[in-house]
């Protein structure tokens, strides 16, 4: 009888010690957190979205760095409008993870920088889908490079309603959290509109075509290189 108690009472000392373990190990887990949390430099900027229905004109998201920063995209589609498109950069090869709240109806899809597209919301999309699934569970590798989001309605929701939405992608933890508030576009500019630096360059190219005339033609190529400098004076 002795001996069948002092098992029990070993097997309930072994259990409280388990249990205390996992309690300890979950207090530090959440201590390290709260440090962590505690050291994250918060970003935001307000941005108009571009008109354009294209992925070329894509809301900059940002750069995705492993275990650096937290891209966060808060915005909706309007009524009648059809496509939101946002663009990220990955700086090394990791496993990302993509969090996304907001209205039922929403499909989202995760594309290359040439249109592919390499995870689908829509459980419909066989393969794609799986992919998608990986991604919200931080499954999905993604290489290096340039990425976008496209963000639309699935088919049969109607387009006068406003959805909303909030999207966020991380690689590991972070020490770096960037918000982007996503606005409805700017009707009296054009999505094509030049930003002052691409004004500028072209400013540039327009004065150097126009003192092309001060390299005269039949040259040697070290002439021609010497003489190109006029272009910069």
């Amino acid at each position: 009888m002795s001996d069948a108690l002092a098992g029990v009472n070993s097997m309930v000392s072994g259990l409280t010690d388990s249990i205390n373990n996992a309690i300890s190990a979950l207090q530090a887990q959440k201590e390290q957190e709260a440090a962590a949390a505690a050291n994250v430099q918060e970003f935001q900027k307000q941005v108009n979205k571009s008109s354009s229905n294209l992925q070329g004109q894509a809301t900059d998201m940002g750069i995705l760095a492993k275990n650096v920063t937290r891209l966060n995209v808060v915005s909706n589609l309007a009524a009648n409008d059809k496509v939101d498109f946002y663009k990220f950069r990955v700086t090394s090869k990791g496993e990302a993870t993509l969090g996304q709240v907001g209205d039922d109806g929403l499909r989202v899809q995760l594309m290359t920088r040439l249109g592919s597209v390499i995870a689908d919301s829509n459980p419909d999309s066989g393969k794609d889908y799986e992919a998608f699934q990986k991604l919200q569970t931080g499954e999905l590798t993604l290489d290096r490079g340039e990425y976008s989001l496209r963000v639309t309605r699935e088919k049969g929701q109607s387009e006068k309603e406003t959805m909303n939405y909030a999207l966020q992608l991380q690689m590991g933890g972070y020490t770096q959290d960037y918000d982007t508030v996503a606005k409805q576009p700017d009707k009296s500019s054009s999505p094509y509109q030049m930003s002052t630096a691409q004004q500028t360059m072209l400013s540039g190219l327009n004065d150097a075509i126009t003192s092309l005339s001060s390299i005269s033609y039949g040259q040697t190529g070290t002439e021609k290189l010497l003489g190109s400098f006029n272009l910069f004076v």
